[in-house]
């Protein structure tokens, strides 16, 4: 099933020399298919191609739409095993994983044919006009969300389908209204293939607009720097590195018309452990971080790369009991050669560092490609002086800063990256007692985490993934839950427009029965 080629829309191509092949991290050998790098008329046609189907898509109903979304999550199910085995296959990782994250894709399309079918995510505001209002008459406004245009996608390294090909940008992209091109990512190029066969199968089922989906492959950054540059594009999604999002956020700035790049970066999601916990039950914590600090070999986004506390015995009996807990976990294998070198290169900078000491080390010989967790400490004042401390090392590694007291921990925090998650082990009543703590931490994250692990994004609306920069370019929209389609849609006011000329969610009669705003006030929905 697998050819190597491009999806230019429902049309498979291949029409460039340059050719690649994915890793089997696990075994340590090149996967046997052959990729064809897309060409720059290629990635033409494919962008022209969205740019036609999105004057008909953007107008498919909420209806037909969900009908599409539904039937890529079906055609997903069809692939069965020949999907999690060539996941398994370029990526390491267990085919639980595979089937997992299989299945959270599986509901984040079906979570967002269930927004657009209901129908009133598109935010209908109404404000009717009063002709004989005085000094001048009031206008009939009616205001909506609108979709923006192609929409770009760049595939994650580190979830070959939840963050890639119809992972949460993708489905929010195509709910919006908006065609997407996906820039398939080079490590797990087959599994993006499978994925973008089942869309493009799903699209002819429902009859959707060809264009409506194509994906790109490319073993480097030219495929996606020319996507990113192309005049129809009007919007970019992105999962990686800080240095991959901010690139693409300076190349869509500096375009003659600006878009938006809605990317989520790098985080080192603080975990604050406040004097009472740590004395009550270090023990307990540290099984709990050792487990959370090495889950996937720490290639997970929300990996708590950096705990902190008040320096007192409690706090060495806990970096001990971590120290002595890490080391009893099996080391697990990395995504791709490049990964771990990355791993290896940016874990040893740290300990370059004056000041640091490690404490824990997996000693014993791993296999090719496998990580070795490892905990370091360091003192707050230190820390603080040294922001290459403070930059996050992709794997299974976290740093334990020791402060004197609450204001440097306080201090500490403010002086932080922007990150996705912030997590406060304490107490019930023990909280109250570090206000400014809790302040300085909620102005630093996207989300909050009350004694638990930020390992683990729950796909609901409440989530908020996504945080001050650079956790990722705007802390004002989540990259997972249904509200994430508020990324790729823009709010439009009709004026003084007769009410047959309008569309169905601000007519007057409100034939769709979604809820809106009339006048200032909620009208629930009749669904």
């Amino acid at each position: 099933m697998i050819t190597g080629k491009n999806y230019i829309g429902n049309q498979l191509s291949a029409k460039g020399e340059k050719t690649y092949k994915t890793f089997n991290p696990l075994q340590n050998i090149e996967n046997e298919h052959i990729f064809y790098e897309a060409t720059e008329s290629e990635i033409n046609e494919a962008v022209a191609l969205a740019s036609k189907a999105f004057k008909e898509f953007r107008t498919v109903s909420g209806t037909k739409k969900a009908a599409f979304l539904n039937a890529i999550a079906d055609e997903l199910l069809a692939l069965d095993t020949i999907l999690i085995d060539m996941y398994c296959a370029e990526s390491g990782l267990p085919k639980g994983r595979a089937e997992g994250e299989r299945g959270r894709t599986i509901f984040q399309l079906r979570s967002f044919a269930e927004l657009v079918k209901e129908g009133s995510w598109v935010e209908a505001t109404i404000d009717m006009g009063v002709p004989d209002r005085q000094p001048i008459p009031k206008p009939d406004l009616r205001k909506m969300m609108i979709p923006l245009g192609p929409v770009v996608v760049f595939g994650a390294s580190n979830f070959p389908l939840a963050y890639s090909t119809a992972g949460g940008d993708t489905a929010a992209a195509l709910a919006a209204g908006c065609p997407v091109i996906v820039k398939s990512h080079p490590m797990h190029a087959g599994t993006g293939e499978l994925v973008a066969s089942a869309i493009i199968k799903a699209a002819e089922k429902t009859n959707m607009p060809n264009g409506v989906f194509s994906n790109l492959n490319s073993s480097g950054i030219e495929v996606g720097i020319q996507l990113v540059q192309h005049s129809e594009v009007k919007a970019v999604g992105f999962t990686g590195s800080i240095g991959g999002g901010r690139a693409l956020f300076d190349l869509a700035s500096q375009r003659k018309e600006p878009i938006p790049v809605f990317a989520e970066m790098g985080s080192v999601n603080p975990v604050i452990i406040l004097p009472e916990a740590a004395k009550n039950k270090p023990e307990e914590l540290a099984k709990t971080y050792a487990g959370s600090i090495t889950l996937g070999t720490g290639q997970f986004c929300t990996n708590p790369g950096l705990l902190l506390g008040i320096k007192d015995d409690n706090l060495s009996k806990f970096i001990q009991s971590l120290s002595d807990e890490i080391v009893k976990i099996e080391p697990s294998c990395m995504l791709h050669p490049t990964i771990i070198g990355a791993y290896e290169a940016k874990k040893q900078k740290a300990l370059s560092q004056q000041g640091l000491t490690v404490t824990a080390e997996y000693q014993t010989d791993v296999a090719t490609n496998f990580a070795r967790q490892t905990v370091v400490t360091v003192e707050g004042n230190t820390f603080l002086e040294n922001p290459t401390l403070h930059q996050e090392v992709f794997g299974p590694f976290s740093m334990v800063v020791q402060c004197k007291d609450a204001d440097e921990l306080e201090k500490i925090i403010c002086n932080l990256e922007g990150q996705l998650t912030g997590t406060i082990i304490a107490d019930d009543e023990e909280t109250k007692k570090y206000p400014q703590i809790i302040a300085a931490l909620q102005n630093r994250v996207g989300r909050i985490i009350f004694n638990g692990v930020p390992t683990g994004v729950e796909v609901c609306p409440s989530m908020q993934h996504g945080g001050p920069y650079p956790a990722s370019t705007d802390s004002r929209f989540t990259a997972v839950g249904i509200h994430s389609i508020k990324r790729w849609v823009r709010p439009f006011s009709y004026q003084s427009w007769p009410n047959n000329l309008l569309p169905d969610e601000l007519k007057e009669e409100n034939p769709l029965g979604i809820s809106r705003v009339v006048n200032g006030i909620l009208i629930p929905s009749k669904k």
